[in-house]
């Protein structure tokens, strides 16, 4: 994993920028997220930061991720999406993973597949080969008719052929033993240092702890604990993504996540009104399902345009 390089402090941040804190920053915002930049001048404490590179300067292009892929391109989390996002360039993708009957790692948001395939029941509940014959594009147009449920294995090798990162969403509970075998997918193909992970369920957080801890991890949170850095750094984790109502009613979390050398989160903002009170609350990146249309968006109102 790369260190950070050191950058000049811009004035417009408002605060020192510590050495131990930027090459903890720079490690921790590896996800597929947009990492915002300060284009607010009135945002105070902004953090932006390249996972594996420099600290960014304010008024630098954001970088953009594809929330479950492009999704106004192609049904959500298949490779469709997925290689539309890697064309548009986007620098960032988001992708859920859960583990079938049989123990493989497939891609999808729902622990059921009725919403986005034309089969029901659960994930869990299935086999890989039961999850290929379903139809997971139809549902979205008719010229996806046919698209699959695609695996882990397949979305990395499409990640490899790219210049993105990936943040992996751990859905469900998952061992250390299913965190170690899912692992060994990702380094054959060498996209090591371009891979995060996030997951809502302590377990999985714990066992990403335990036997990938070479990864970036994010805590995913709907309500914030009574103290965020005590429970982001149980899990020797990077940041928290959590929702804006949160921030809203707790502000001073921003501040204290920084303090700590951590970052702050917000999912998943899709209008111009929330990406504008995400970037004022000072926080370092937004999931949206739509990059396409927030990449428009900040290269409008960015400072000089």
């Amino acid at each position: 994993m790369t260190t950070a390089q050191p950058v000049a402090e811009s004035p417009k941040l408002g605060h020192p920028t510590h050495p131990l804190r930027r090459a903890l920053v720079a490690s921790a915002l590896t996800l597929g997220l947009v990492l915002v930049m300060a284009l607010n001048p009135d945002a105070v404490r902004v953090f932006a930061a390249s996972p594996f590179g420099e600290l960014r300067s304010p008024g630098e292009s954001a970088f953009i991720a594809a929330h479950r892929g492009d999704r106004s391109d192609a049904p959500e989390n298949t490779l469709p999406a997925f290689q539309s996002a890697f064309n548009s360039g986007f620098a960032y993708v988001e992708t859920d993973l859960q583990l079938t009957r049989d123990g493989q790692v497939v891609l999808m948001h729902d622990t059921t597949v009725d919403r986005t395939t034309n089969g029901t029941g659960s994930v869990a509940n299935k086999t890989l080969d039961e999850l290929r014959k379903l139809d997971a594009g139809s549902w979205y147009d008719e010229q996806f008719r046919g698209t699959l449920v695609p695996t882990l294995a397949e979305f990395l090798d499409l990640l490899a052929d790219s210049d993105s990162r990936a943040l992996l969403e751990l859905k469900g509970d998952w061992t250390p033993e299913e965190v170690r075998s899912m692992i060994a997918e990702i380094f054959p193909r060498g996209v090591q240092n371009r891979v995060s992970f996030a997951s809502f369920s302590k377990i999985s957080l714990a066992s990403l702890s335990e036997v990938a801890a070479a990864f970036p991890r994010i805590v995913l949170r709907k309500t914030l604990p009574k103290d965020p850095v005590a429970l982001v750094q149980k899990y020797t984790a990077s940041a928290i993504m959590t929702r804006t109502e949160e921030l809203e009613q707790r502000p001073e979390v921003v501040e204290e996540m920084h303090d700590a050398g951590l970052g702050v989160l917000l999912y998943t903002l899709n209008d111009r009104q929330s990406w504008a009170e995400a970037l004022a609350l000072g926080v370092d990146g937004i999931a949206t399902d739509r990059p396409s249309a927030l990449d428009g968006w900040i290269a409008q109102t960015a400072p000089g345009t």
